[in-house]
Formats: C-alpha cells, structure tokens, sequence
C-alpha cells in the first residue's frame, strides 16, 4: 500500500525485519489524522505477513516524532457546539476513541516491534513508544510528555502504559510538568533500554538486535 504518512521498507530482500517509518520529516513527523487512519492498517499488514519476523519503528529525517498534529486535535471539537450537548460528547469520544485505537494496534501486533528513537520524541511520541515491545535511542535524543502545556491529558495511552514502565511516581511527575528529559535520564528510568553514540549507531545497534 501508499501511505501519505508512513512507509514500509526492507533493508535486504532476504530479511524478515521490516522498517515502518513516520514519513512526514518536513513537519518533523507530527501525527496527522492521515497517521491515525493509516498507522493501524500498516501495523496490520505487517502483523498478518508471514515474511515480517520483527518490526523497527523509527522516524525519517531529523526527527523521531513532534507528537500530535494540532489540527488533528482541533478536529475533535469541530462541531461541538451544538445545543445537544450529549451528541457533542459523543462525538468528542468517538474521535479520541479512534486517536487511541491506532496507537493500541502496536499492543496487539504478535510480530515484536522495536522502537529506535532519534532527537524530539514529544507528547504523542511517548503515547506510541510505550506500546512497543523495546525502545532504543540515541545520545542526543530528548522526551517530553508535552500534552499538559496544552491543557489536555496524555490519554492516547501515555497515562496508561507509562507507569508500568517508569513507575508511577515518575511517570506523574513527567505528566504534570511536562518537563523536557534527556537520553541519560530515559536509560536511568528504564524507558529506553539502550542509549547508542549517534543515529547511524542506533540503526545498525538495533538492526543487529532486530535481525537475531
């Protein structure tokens, strides 16, 4: 398939191990509602590919990923001011219901699905991350889980798959200031389980690590 926000690739024709990239660098990877229709079908096909033995889930260009596109969340309270306010929570919850279940799809994949994280990972980033099965990245990456800063929750999965990672202490702390934390720090909290010299080593680590 084409995708306007993603693509698939597979670095030897003989390898089982598939990269699904976030494929927007000119907007340094913000999710898009294009990425909330077409992440779960990729995730999909590849689960349902008898050739996909594992999956490496990284972003193309500077960036790992920005986090939610802000037109993306504005979609969500388009038409709700309505005088029926019971349709316009529906509606509300219909739209986060679709937001989180593209990110759940990375949960229910059978296939493993390693995580290699460059520069920003901010705010949606950390909601995908934390639902795949192993997480690198590389020295000069940072994280934030940024949704505070703009009055909502961190519900597309953060919230809830964070402090089983982190602990529940820290996975708050992170929530409730927002605050920007480093590569080092992401190793300190279990977030990540290795923190490689550059890019180019976080590929080659995590493709070594992939293809065993």
């Amino acid at each position: 398939m084409e995708y306007k926000s993603l693509k698939i690739t597979q670095k030897s024709p003989n390898s089982r191990v598939y990269y699904l990239y976030l494929n927007r660098p000119g907007q340094l990877n913000a999710l898009s509602r294009d990425f909330f229709t077409e992440f779960p079908k990729a995730i999909s096909s590849l689960d349902h590919n008898p050739d996909v033995a594992v999956i490496i889930l990284t972003g193309s260009g500077k960036h790992f990923c920005s986090g939610i596109d802000l037109q993306t969340l504005s979609d969500g309270f388009k038409e709700t001011h309505a005088a029926d306010h019971g349709r316009n929570v529906v509606k509300l919850r219909r739209h986060i219901k679709f937001l989180q279940e593209a990110v759940t799809a990375l949960e229910s994949c059978r296939k493993p699905v390693i995580a290699a994280v460059h520069c920003a990972c901010i705010g949606g980033a950390i909601d995908i991350i934390t639902a795949c099965d192993i997480r690198y990245c590389c020295s000069d990456t940072f994280f934030s889980v940024k949704e505070v800063d703009l009055a909502i929750t961190a519900d597309l999965g953060t919230l809830q798959r964070l402090p089983r990672i982190v602990g529940f202490g820290n996975a708050m702390e992170l929530a409730l200031t927002g605050r920007r934390f480093t590569a080092s720090e992401a190793k300190d909290l279990g977030l990540v389980s290795k923190v490689f010299t550059s890019k180019e080593a976080l590929m080659e680590g995590v493709n070594v690590v992939a293809e065993a």
